[in-house]
Formats: structure tokens, sequence, C-alpha cells
């Protein structure tokens, strides 16, 4: 995910019970949200100067939904992918908190009901995971199946955001 030299990116790392989130700014709009050993995590170059400034409302956000205060995200994103891929982030912000869906189910919530291998592919390569909640997608039989900041860390999500008590995270 090479961006043009003329587009500015920063980032920023900031902890969270899941580990270290590196959030990444293209042109100043959120563009990346990813977790330390992530599937399809792009190279350290890619993600531009250190520079926390863009990030004051995500942080913020991100620590309004771990303190169970924030079940839904109201930022503004910069996703860099197909018009499918993009379609099928979209219909992972649509997926209610606390709730989840098969992948079947995504592909024909957005009027292809056969694409369900495709949906998967789009969902392993979300930019932001847990504001575009790609965690919610689950196999059709509701098994836990693949995820890019591990299954470990998606179990701890689903768990979280079903109250579950001994899931809770603490703040970051």
């Amino acid at each position: 995910m090479t961006t043009p030299a003329t587009t500015t990116r920063q980032h920023t790392v900031v902890d969270s019970p899941y580990g270290a989130l590196t959030l990444v700014a293209t042109g100043g709009v959120l563009s990346g949200l990813y977790m330390t050993g992530q599937r399809h995590r792009p190279p350290e170059e890619d993600f531009g100067a250190p520079d926390d400034r863009p990030f004051a409302e995500a942080v913020r956000q991100l620590g309004a939904y771990f303190a169970g205060e924030l079940t839904e995200f109201d930022l503004p994103l910069h996703l860099h992918g197909t018009a499918f891929q993009r379609e099928v982030w979209a219909g992972l912000r649509r997926i209610p908190y606390g709730e989840t869906r098969s992948y079947g189910e995504l592909a024909a919530d957005l009027g292809k009901p056969g694409a369900s291998r495709a949906v998967g592919l789009a969902n392993g390569k979300n930019p932001v995971g847990i504001i575009v909640p790609c965690h919610r997608v689950i196999g059709a039989s509701g098994s836990l199946t693949g995820y890019g900041g591990g299954l470990e860390r998606k179990r701890r999500l689903l768990a979280f955001e079903r109250g579950a008590s001994d899931e809770t995270p603490a703040l970051f």
C-alpha cells in the first residue's frame, strides 16, 4: 500500500488492552489501525513520520470504546482499497456493536450472496481494525475463523462487546 509522495502520512503508536496499536493518517485523516503481528500489516516505512497530532479524536474514541462508553465510532476515514473492498468495509461498519454476521450473511447484505469468499478476502484486508469492526464477522457455523490480529484477540474483542465481565479490558 504505497502512497504517492505528494500525500503526507503520519503515525503514532498507542497502548490498548489488546497490545500496541499503530494509527496511520493520510492527509490528516485516519487510514490505518494496525495491531502488533497483524497479517497484511504494511511495512513500517509506509506509515510516515511519527506525529500524534492527527490522532487526538481517534485516541479519545478508542479510549471511550475500551471503557465500554462508546459502541459506534464516528471518525472520518481514508480507506484505500478497491471499490469492492470499500463496499465490504462499509458493510462491516453496519454490523451493530456486540453482534456478529457470517461471511455469507454479509455477502447477502451487500446483494452478492455468492461472494462470501470474496467478502472474507476483503474483510482480511481491512486497514482500520476495531474501528471498522472486521472482528464481528464469523464462520457460517459460528466458528471464529481468521482474523488478521489473531483469533485470541478476536475472541477477546467479541467477548468484551458482549459484556463478558472477565474479558473487559483495562483502559489504555
